[in-house]
């Protein structure tokens, strides 16, 4: 049997632009994208390292009959992205192709992951890799598919608060936590792992919320992880299992974020809770800043991480 054909398709990104090109590319991808650092700095202790420079986004293409079709797709997509980015970031580049040969490329292409450690005491490992010694928390991952891996500020920056919140949302037990926009359910895993009693998940992609079981199940939570297709108005609506939680989490974009708020996301965050929010450009944040005020929560704590923001806030 003569060795399967592969298109690779890669590009060079600003951060910012990663998971959304990342997002474009794994629609005619079946077998999932790598998002990988050009460079990293070296970091203190075991702190680890620093993401410097653009981001390379990488993934194959079958060359089967359908390849010209997904090629042509692929470049519509992206120059679709680069409009809507509308000047905000640094152009777009022309994807590179190459034809590459790989009697088994799914796994040549694990060999870009690495475990990341988070905050104080979390890692995140690729689901196949060892946990590596150091005492802290694993969060095991599959980064087959572009639904938030770790890789991002945005997704690190709530990985920090809630650690940093987990111990004031309630009891020592039995808390609960809401994740809108689930993606990869890492957030929800990580508060279960963290001693949440219950976790809900929603997302509007359903194989967002398909890829959220399987991550629960591979770090063995999913027994106390409830997942939907879904938004704010179902959770509204009663249509799960948790109406309200005391740490609630929507890492999505701003536009988005200020539009759930006008749907009642505040109204998720049981007294007393937090709500944060993430996916928000530094430009961006007075937007989102404002519509918490005016649906009458309070911005208590702004973190950055480069041109990404997260906020946390409380019922005023």
């Amino acid at each position: 049997m003569s060795k399967q054909t592969w298109l690779e398709v890669s590009l060079n990104v600003d951060g910012e632009l990663a998971e959304a090109v990342a997002e474009v590319l794994a629609r005619y991808i079946p077998d999932g994208v790598v998002i990988e650092s050009t460079a990293v700095t070296a970091g203190p202790e075991d702190e680890g390292g620093q993401a410097v420079g653009p981001l390379r986004v990488c993934g194959y293409l079958p060359m089967d009959e359908h390849l010209e079709e997904n090629r042509q797709r692929i470049v519509e997509g992206l120059w679709y992205l680069s409009r809507i980015a509308d000047g905000k970031t640094s152009a777009l580049p022309e994807p590179t192709f190459r034809p590459i040969q790989e009697v088994n490329w799914m796994e040549a292409w694990k060999e870009h992951y690495h475990p990341i450690p988070v905050g104080q005491g979390l890692i995140i490992v690729p689901a196949w890799l060892e946990t590596p010694p150091g005492g802290r928390m694993p969060i095991r991952i599959d980064p087959g598919m572009a639904f938030g891996t770790g890789t991002h500020p945005t997704t690190q920056l709530c990985l920090a608060l809630l650690e940093k919140y987990v111990q004031t949302v309630g009891p020592a037990e039995g808390w609960q936590v809401i994740d809108v926009g689930c993606g990869s359910g890492i957030l929800a895993v990580a508060a279960l792992k963290l001693g949440a009693g219950r976790a809900l998940g929603v997302d509007i992609d359903p194989e967002a919320v398909d890829a959220s079981r399987q991550n629960a199940a591979g770090n063995g939570v999913l027994e106390a992880l409830e997942l939907g297709v879904g938004s704010v108005e179902e959770l509204r609506a009663g249509q799960f299992g948790l109406q309200q939680a005391g740490l609630v989490f929507a890492n999505i974009l701003a536009p988005v974020l200020v539009r759930l708020l006008d749907q009642g996301l505040g109204d998720l965050v049981t007294p007393g809770g937090w709500l944060v929010l993430s996916g928000i450009l530094d430009e961006q944040s007075p937007d989102v800043e404002a519509a918490l005020h005016k649906h009458g929560l309070r911005l208590v704590e702004r973190f950055q991480s480069g041109d990404w923001v997260a906020l946390a806030a409380s019922q005023a």
